[in-house]
């Protein structure tokens, strides 16, 4: 399976394209917007595996957003019925982003996560860098300290035998030379 993942810089305007772990917190089981409605299976994964990367790094964890999850599922089926699950263009977003591209089969949303956040092996907290010639992007979106909701889509192309994964991040983070955490 090819994979492959896209951050979105809100101050920088490079997009990138390349193939791209359980903390202490409980994991949100209610929607943010709606606290007396229980979490779907697809968005307590996504948020499970997120808040398990933040607790690693001492990062408050994020909540689910009804409101996000709205937005990137539109988002996905665009992409899905006009571009076969190609990446979209999230330069003009008023939310962070990741997204992952995968061909072959489609990804599990902790898998889409994970994948996210192996890109912590290239980042160096104590210069806020990342290697050369690696990207760090996704990773630092995800444990982004400023950001406190999220919501995530996936969808997936039959005939192109592709899936994409989108996840908005509010507020959004990946600042040029903020670092992501304390």
């Amino acid at each position: 399976m090819k994979i492959v993942h896209c951050p979105l810089f809100l101050l920088a305007t490079i997009a990138i394209f390349h193939i791209s772990a359980q903390g202490s917190t409980p994991p949100r089981t209610v929607l943010e917007d709606s606290p007396s409605l229980p979490l779907p299976s697809a968005a307590r994964d996504f948020l499970e595996a997120h808040n398990k990367a933040r607790a690693e790094v001492g990062v408050q964890p994020l909540n689910w957003s009804q409101q996000l999850a709205f937005a990137t599922s539109r988002l996905v089926r665009y992409q899905r019925i006009n571009n076969a699950c190609q990446f979209a263009n999230l330069t003009a977003g008023k939310y962070g982003a990741n997204q992952l591209w995968a061909r072959g089969s489609a990804v599990t949303p902790r898998v889409a996560v994970e994948d996210w956040v192996k890109q912590k092996q290239f980042y160096n907290h104590s210069n806020n860098s990342c290697l050369p010639n690696h990207r760090c992007g996704v990773y630092t979106q995800v444990v982004w300290k400023n950001s406190t909701s999220l919501g995530c889509a996936q969808a997936t192309c039959v005939k192109e035998k592709t899936s994409l994964t989108i996840c908005f991040y509010d507020p959004p983070g990946n600042y040029v030379g903020e670092s992501p955490y304390p």
